[in-house]
């Protein structure tokens, strides 16, 4: 799984004109998932999401994690985070998993952010075509890949 994480002060989904999920302060992540993504994978990801010390403490360091400041999640399907673009100009998606394996573990990992969390997490809708508006603070973003745990 691949995630690119950013800490945003809000950020939206709309489908068709409808708003299908919003947060005020918290992380916008946009999830890749391929073939060889498993329970392992999610579990260890989403700990992290949910760990994470990228929000600002009293001294404005990275100290504090999304609990710590009782953030949201709007967690975005984003088969594009393994294009492959090694040859030609015309992205190639065959690492990314297709919607039969990839949306069990998206809705997997939504319901695992719901349970860390504590609370009903934001989501977009697997497969639509999305139009994401975020508000980055900082900006940070951060992208995280479950196969080279750096």
């Amino acid at each position: 799984m691949r995630a690119v994480i950013q800490r945003v002060t809000e950020a939206s989904c709309k489908v068709d004109g409808k708003i299908t999920g919003q947060i005020r302060t918290g992380l916008l992540v946009l999830l890749g998932i391929e073939d060889s993504d498993d329970d392992e994978d999610l579990k260890w990801l989403a700990q992290k999401i949910v760990n994470m010390r990228i929000f600002g403490d009293d001294n404005g360091l990275m100290n504090k994690s999304l609990m710590d400041v009782n953030g949201g999640i709007l967690l975005i399907s984003q088969f594009t985070l393994f294009a492959q673009t090694k040859k030609g100009n015309r992205p190639g998606f065959t690492r990314a998993a297709k919607p039969e394996k990839a949306i069990p573990l998206y809705e997997k990992m939504l319901a695992e952010l719901d349970l860390l969390t504590g609370k009903k997490n934001a989501a977009g809708i697997f497969g639509a075509d999305m139009k994401i508006q975020l508000l980055n603070d900082g900006p940070v973003t951060i992208l995280v890949d479950t196969k080279n745990k750096e």
